[in-house]
Parts: C-alpha cells; structure tokens; sequence
C-alpha cells in the first residue's frame, strides 16, 4: 500500500482553533474527513461519529465544542479530544474516531490517504 497526497486547503485558511470538513477521494471511495488546527498542530478523522456513523457536524465546518477545546458530535453531544480522537464524554465513551493523517507542507494542509496498487502489493 502507498499514499497520495491530497491538497486540502492553505494552512492561512484553517485558523488556530478551527475546524473544517472535505470531501475526498480515497481507496475506499468517496468520503467526508474534517481537519482541527489546534495549538500550531494540524489533525484529520472522518466525519463518522463511532456512535451512530452519522456526520459529526450539522452546521458545515463546525466540529468543535464552543469552548473550542474539544470535538462535539452534533447529534447526541459526544466528546472527543482533539489530539487522539479518543471520547472522553456521551454515548461512545472510550471508543476513538478514525484518524487520517494529515501533514503541512510550505503552508499548505494535506491528507495522506492510502492508495491500493496491483494484487498483491497491498
């Protein structure tokens, strides 16, 4: 398996204490991700509550508490934090959102997503 990098949006874009979701292709098919830049640090999940599967957020872009301190699942209140993904508070407590990984290059935020090539190179 290898990765491709995928242009998500220019790091200026994405405030300290923001959020934002995309829409990408990866080996899976099309899916939704959302990136956090919190404390000059930059991380990717899905937008999949491991509650209900459903989106986290019901206002585009806006996955993070009020307080900013933590990802809040809209529909039943989850808590996740932002570093790991792992919830801390709700109906999912201890299960983790899935990461993707996500790096800043020259100013510019990537998602590194896997790439299948041929039989047998996985």
């Amino acid at each position: 398996m290898t990765e491709r990098r995928v242009f998500l949006c220019a790091l200026e874009e994405l405030p300290d204490g923001a959020s934002r979701g995309f829409t990408v292709d990866t080996a899976a098919g099309v899916q939704d991700i959302f990136v956090v830049h919190k404390n000059r640090q930059v991380v990717a999940y899905h937008n999949s509550c491991p509650h209900t599967g459903g989106p986290l957020d019901w206002v585009p872009d806006q996955f993070l508490s009020l307080d900013r301190s933590e990802i809040q699942c809209a529909t039943h209140d989850a808590r996740f934090r932002i570093d790991d993904g792992v919830c801390i508070a709700g109906p999912c407590a201890g299960k983790r959102l899935s990461p993707v990984r996500a790096v800043v290059v020259k100013g510019a935020v990537y998602a590194e997503l896997p790439v299948w090539g041929r039989a047998g190179d996985q």
